[in-house]
């Protein structure tokens, strides 16, 4: 584990909580427009409204110079900040890498700010370090930059499944917000990472934010974990398709040095032999099309032939695609994300440099989604079917447009529909009550002047925001499920009502019901009582 000041760094923390250096404080200071300025990466907003206030009171807050130095990456006054962190100090600050000294003035080096979350398990706070953006530096980021959190972050956080566990793994933990993230349902982390500075800078994040059940590991993907298993993986990896060619920049945090989508195909199929029995693997990715010998290959049959192999025998697979990009606009957003400014002869060196990649390969486009694993526990399956592993995958653009806080729980009830529903044979199932979930309502079309709807949905209001088609039946059905009826009871009762056989009516819609349940739209009765 890294080496780390603890006194130093319990200063630093008292001087940042006594300052109220908080996500609202912030937006207090400047207000929802510069705040909105500062995630489009411009700070002229937020540094009028400081100025502003400079102005107004004859003693600038704490919180406002703390907010100059480290979120706009701008000097201070060594005594501004010596006011500021009246515990730690600037030498401690300096000491702790923080900042450097300029003649009276006191430069940032590193960037620190709030982070505010809301999670399966409630809502909290933290201070995160990361490394100064091109915002700051004026320039492109070098190589071995550690990002903060940025989208992707919160993505990954926002599925991440929160169940108490024994043991995680934080594969390539940057700057440790996952990891920290996870230490709030886990008894102990490990975080691994290629980088060494990513590692000193999570486990500086770690202690500032008082946690200590987390164990850092240098290396590369699961060599520093070879022969352990664990309970749950998580992995925000660095997924971005960069050309290996010389003269093009490879971000330690975003790029991890194989060709094409090489590392995400690695992290799908070692995560299995990693898991304990029922152990889940959450991590995001990019994948390309194109790239199966025709030149029009699809993304998620090329992640579905990552799931053939031997050691993804026992594993479920739930795979959602969120986006596509064609090459020439993920070049784009990848070239910039760099720093690297659009119109320079540099920029254009680089998008030449990709498209060649791309075309040398015969990728047309890339996809970007959610991929999450599960090792099997070796129980559940029902007599009736052959025991496969699920095999989910699906575009569900926008995925994270309803909520993306929840989705974890979300995800977690849906596998166990899945589970509790395949574990029964079509006569068992029947036998049960299902409730319908309290987000759901039916949407009617109809006609004018027409007393039938034409057409009808199912649409859930959280989760995923699915919809989906229902015929008269099953839209009864599912207003019927309150878990007084079994499945058998409610179909019987409509086939009376609609003139036709109650067992090819139940044989109709079972297929129906158990992709409901799957999607969280039904849930089991004894589920329903028992939260």
């Amino acid at each position: 584990m890294p080496e780390i000041n603890t006194d130093l760094i319990a200063a630093l923390r008292s001087d940042l909580s006594s300052a109220t250096f908080t996500v609202s404080a912030l937006t207090g200071l400047w207000g929802p427009d510069a705040e909105a300025a500062l995630h489009r990466n411009q700070r002229v907003p937020a540094l009028r409204a400081l100025a502003a206030l400079a102005e107004r009171l004859d003693t600038v807050p704490a919180s406002a110079t703390l907010a100059r130095l480290f979120v706009l990456g701008l000097p201070v006054s060594e005594t501004a900040l010596a006011m500021a962190l009246p515990r730690l100090g600037v030498g401690g600050a300096a000491a702790l890498g923080l900042v450097a000294l300029r003649e009276h003035d006191v430069i940032p080096l590193t960037d620190l700010r709030p982070y505010s979350f809301i999670d399966q398990l409630g809502v909290g706070s933290w201070w995160v370090r990361s490394d100064l953006g091109e915002l700051s530096l004026g320039h492109a980021v070098r190589e071995d930059h550690v990002l903060g959190v940025g989208g992707a972050s919160l993505t990954l956080s926002g599925l991440m499944m929160q169940g108490p566990v024994e043991s995680v793994l934080d594969l390539g933990t940057g700057c440790g917000i996952q990891a920290m993230h996870a230490a709030r349902h886990a008894q102990r982390v490990v975080a691994t990472d290629i980088s060494a500075r990513a590692l000193e800078i999570a486990a500086f994040n770690a202690e500032l934010n008082d946690i200590h059940s987390i164990e850092f590991r240098l290396g590369s993907l699961f060599e520093p974990v070879a022969g352990e298993r664990f309970d749950q993986i998580l992995s925000n990896p660095p997924f971005v398709i960069t050309p290996r060619t010389e003269g093009v920049p490879s971000y330690e945090y975003r790029d991890g040095g194989m060709v094409g989508d090489a590392l995400v195909e690695s992290v799908i199929r070692g995560a299995g032999l990693h898991l304990t029995p029922g152990g889940v693997a959450q991590l995001l990715g990019n994948w390309e099309y194109g790239t199966l010998g025709d030149g029009d290959g699809d993304g998620l049959d090329r992640v579905s032939g990552w799931l053939s192999g031997p050691e993804t025998r026992n594993i479920d697979a739930w795979i959602i695609e969120r986006d596509t990009q064609r090459i020439t606009e993920y070049a784009e957003t990848w070239i910039r994300d760099g720093g690297t400014t659009p119109a320079t002869p540099d920029f254009d060196r680089l998008y030449g440099a990709w498209l060649d990649d791309f075309e040398a390969r015969g990728v047309s486009q890339v996809g970007f989604g959610y991929v999450t694993l599960r090792r099997s526990s070796g129980t559940g399956s029902r007599s009736d079917a052959p025991t496969l592993p699920l095999r989910r995958l699906e575009r569900l653009p926008e995925a994270l447009g309803m909520n993306g806080t929840g989705l974890g729980t979300h995800m977690a009830a849906c596998l166990a529909g899945y589970d509790w529903a395949s574990a029964r044979t079509d006569a068992e199932l029947a036998a049960e009550c299902v409730v319908v979930a309290s987000d759901v309502t039916v949407e009617r079309h109809y006609w004018p002047g027409d007393d039938d709807p034409t057409a009808m949905s199912l649409r859930q209001g959280g989760g995923f925001g699915r919809s989906v088609p229902v015929g008269t039946g099953l839209a009864a059905l599912v207003g019927a499920s309150d878990g007084e009826l079994s499945i058998a009871a409610i179909c019987g009762a409509l086939a009376q009502l609609l003139d036709v056989d109650s067992a090819e009516l139940q044989a109709e819609l079972m297929p129906e019901i158990r992709d409901l349940i799957a999607d969280g739209f039904l849930t089991s009765a004894d589920a329903q009582s028992a939260t």
